[in-house]
């Protein structure tokens, strides 16, 4: 509850820290639920924050325990495009062509899925320097998947990258 009230009140990096105490303590509770639940918070927050390779690194954790869980399985797709999303944040190509390959180790039902193929899609635009295609590509996902703000706002920091790669 501190957690969300200070998330509310707009001090992004305090909320951070207690929704990470309360992942902990659900975690020793045996709480799994309720810690994936704020260290999906953490995730959340933490990309919004610019911490995009330890959010990419809790989205693929969480995204490993939902795969054997056969009423969580069908989320990991998410989760795996939300690490994808911060992989491609950090700007390294080789690092996110890593992640991709390894996110099809983790489920199965990953490789050819709409989000497996999206993610690939846009890192092959970052890595040609192609802004319309990542805008193409944005726009034809967006339309048959809803991409929430957050997405939203992450992978156009990803677009602002290849424009600011364009005049280095």
């Amino acid at each position: 509850e501190i957690a969300e009230t200070t998330e509310k009140s707009g001090s992004k990096e305090e909320s951070l820290i207690f929704y990470r105490q309360a992942g902990d303590l659900y975690a020793g509770e045996e709480q799994t639920s309720e810690a994936n639940k704020c260290r999906t918070k953490v995730a959340t927050i933490g990309a919004e924050l610019e911490n995009y390779g330890e959010a990419a690194e809790i989205f693929e954790e969480i995204a490993r325990s939902y795969v054997d869980n056969n009423l969580l399985k069908f989320s990991a797709k998410g989760l795996l495009l939300n690490a994808g999303i911060c992989q491609l944040c950090l700007a390294d190509e080789v690092a996110t062509r890593s992640a991709l390959e390894r996110y099809d180790d983790i489920d199965l039902n990953f490789p050819g899925s709409r989000e497996a193929n999206f993610l690939k899609d846009i890192a092959d635009s970052v890595e040609e320097g192609d802004t319309d295609k990542f805008t193409n590509t944005v726009a034809e996902f967006d339309s048959m998947t809803r991409l929430d703000p957050w997405k939203t706002t992450l992978l156009l920091r990803v677009k602002k990258g290849i424009h600011d790669e364009d005049f280095t």
